[in-house]
């Protein structure tokens, strides 16, 4: 399978919105924002990061298909790693493998990510490209409905 990266079109909006407000990615991802809900939050969501300068976002493609998006974001001492990887995809190398090449087009260090302690798959992704745990904490999970254990992890 071939996995790319590519600049994000306006065709790609559709796709996020589907895999967004999955039920079961959303359980997985645990913390959960108001654009993973409402279409009104998401265009406005995505407005505002497409607009970002500083915001590196990148849609990923399997095959040629749209698999997901992947980004970096926050201010130059704290850059945050994101990805999401559409439920059709899960289980098949395409969010370590887009995170790698992301990985290629941000040199800033350290980087930042989270994933939910119970999220093993996220977790391994992260690990694979050299992010290690630094530490946790227990936010509320709108997907779940409770606290979880959330894990900080960086890449030096």
């Amino acid at each position: 399978m071939e996995i790319s990266l590519r600049e994000l079109q306006d065709s790609d909006l559709p796709f996020f919105w589907a895999q967004l407000t999955d039920p079961e990615l959303q359980h997985m991802a645990a913390v959960t924002r108001k654009y993973h809900y409402d279409r009104g939050h998401f265009d406005q969501h995505w407005a505002k990061v497409r607009s970002d300068t500083s915001v590196l976002l990148r849609t990923i493609l399997a095959d040629g298909a749209v698999a997901g998006h992947a980004a970096v974001f926050g201010s130059p001492s704290e850059r945050e790693v994101t990805y999401v990887v559409g439920r059709s995809h899960w289980g098949r190398g395409v969010a370590s493998r887009a995170l790698a090449e992301l990985l290629k087009l941000e040199d800033t260090r350290p980087l930042y990510a989270d994933a939910a302690a119970d999220n093993a798959g996220s977790l391994r992704v992260l690990e694979k490209s050299g992010f290690a745990a630094t530490g946790r904490s227990r936010p509320f999970a709108r997907a779940r409905g409770q606290e979880i254990d959330l894990v900080h992890l960086t890449l030096s």
